[in-house]
């Protein structure tokens, strides 16, 4: 049976669902049930995606969504579907853009900074030990334990670590993650997701209302995904063959982890697929350069 509605972890599927005028209020009912239900925001303005360095030798980055509130609060929403070594350091990083954009030019200034929130949704877990789907991170006082600074947030949705059935969903934010997790799969819109909002979303996502451009483009984002998962399995099935070649157990396992760090897979990706700890693949990569 196809699917009925698209892939909201391909790039088209995403920003069709969160990125376009249209949905805007879509994607404001979102940011205020990841930020705690409250009515944080009431209107957003779109902003460029692209964000250029101080200069021509500066690293430029393009976000997946990036916008504004009415009170000139940043947001960061990004998607990931594969595993990245410096995640964290990389929504860091991108923080930092929409901070020194506020900084004020020709005149003097007293260093007041809007709040800045980055939403990162991942289809895997952080590998950290910790089960939960939602945390919320802010710069916190060691010794207090207390929030030092509540201007800069960070916020990780780990969609794998969300495990509630249908039946089990207590409010809005669950339903926004299990639409996440699971409206490609659905035929239909379940009773318990019939609100306002989340009819729209669904109508938005149907696949026969995509025009042919937006059918072709949602067909190579689909692409994409499935490229990228032939790569890391060619990898690994390609470390398997040199390790076996050697005939040894711990030969099989460098085999894997070379293989599959010079296709591009990250360290935790790798840790994940071969149950290794990141200190013994790096051991096995720096004996095998």
């Amino acid at each position: 049976m196809q699917p009925r509605y698209i892939n909201p972890f391909t790039d088209f599927g995403f920003k069709k669902i969160f990125g376009s005028a249209n949905a805007k209020d879509i994607l404001i009912d979102f940011l205020n049930q990841v930020l705690g239900g409250e009515e944080k925001i009431k209107d957003l303005t779109y902003n460029n995606l692209e964000k250029l360095g101080n200069s021509k030798n500066d690293r430029n980055s393009i976000f997946d969504i990036y916008c504004t509130n009415e009170k000139g609060e940043h947001f960061i929403i990004e998607l990931q579907n594969a595993s990245q070594r410096w995640l964290k350091d990389r929504s860091i990083f991108y923080a930092t853009y929409p901070i020194q954009e506020q900084s004020v030019k020709g005149k003097g200034w007293d260093y007041e900074l809007k709040a800045t929130y980055t939403i990162v949704i991942m289809n895997f877990p952080l590998m950290d030990g910790d089960q939960r789907y939602h945390k919320v991170v802010k710069l916190m006082d060691t010794h207090t334990n207390k929030v030092f600074f509540d201007k800069l947030c960070f916020v990780y949705l780990e969609i794998p670590n969300f495990t509630l059935e249908l039946d089990e969903l207590n409010n809005d934010f669950d339903r926004w993650i299990y639409v996440l997790k699971h409206m490609h799969r659905l035929q239909d819109l379940p009773d318990k997701l019939k609100t306002k909002i989340f009819e729209k979303v669904f109508d938005i996502a149907e696949v026969a209302n995509l025009t042919k451009d937006e059918m072709r483009a949602y067909s190579k984002s689909q692409k994409t995904i499935w490229d990228n998962y032939a790569v890391m399995e060619s990898a690994r099935l390609e470390g398997m063959e040199k390790g076996l070649e050697k005939g040894m157990e711990k030969g099989i396992e460098k085999g894997i982890v070379i293989g599959m760090n010079r296709a591009g897979v990250s360290i935790e990706k790798i840790s994940e697929a071969t149950g290794l700890s990141i200190d013994e693949i790096n051991k096995i990569l720096a004996e095998n350069p």
